[in-house]
């Protein structure tokens, strides 16, 4: 159930500017940790060295949540600066003032929970009960139910 290859999921997108891009790629992944944060799940990140890279990334960070019954994290998303590789690519610029074009910066990752991390909260809020304590922030999608116990 950790990997799964086929799901839904809210993909962050970003085209900025060169200058702009190392500032953008901070502020994309500071928006994938408040969706953590806000769920309460213990999650730690970690800048990727160019082995572990994607070949379209210049820098990438992975966001990895603690998985008590495993006593390790595991990745749940990665949030990728792709320089001007993908713009080169599909020819996207952008003409700053001097007139002279120049590509722009790419930048994605996905930003929330889908249904294939189910077992997040699964793992970080079950009770000795084996019920299933559902988080704060997500009660009112869930009817105000609190916990998911046995059928």
């Amino acid at each position: 159930m950790i990997r799964q290859h086929q799901f839904t999921k809210v993909e962050l997108v970003s085209i900025t500017t060169p200058d702009a891009s190392l500032a953008e790629h901070d502020r994309m992944l500071s928006c994938a940790e408040e969706v953590l944060k806000r769920l309460k799940l213990p999650y730690r990140v970690v800048t990727l060295c160019t082995g572990d890279m994607g070949f379209a990334s210049q820098k990438t960070y992975d966001i990895e949540v603690w998985l008590p019954g495993q006593n390790r994290y595991r990745e749940i998303s990665s949030v990728s600066v792709c320089g001007d590789f993908q713009a080169r690519r599909m020819n996207a610029r952008y003409r700053p003032g001097d007139g002279k074009p120049r590509f722009v910066h790419t930048l994605n990752g996905p930003v929330s929970l889908s249904a294939a991390h189910w077992w997040l909260f699964w793992k970080n809020y079950q009770n000795q009960d084996g019920s299933v304590t559902v988080p704060e922030a997500l009660r009112c999608y869930m009817g105000g139910i609190e916990s998911i116990g046995k059928a």
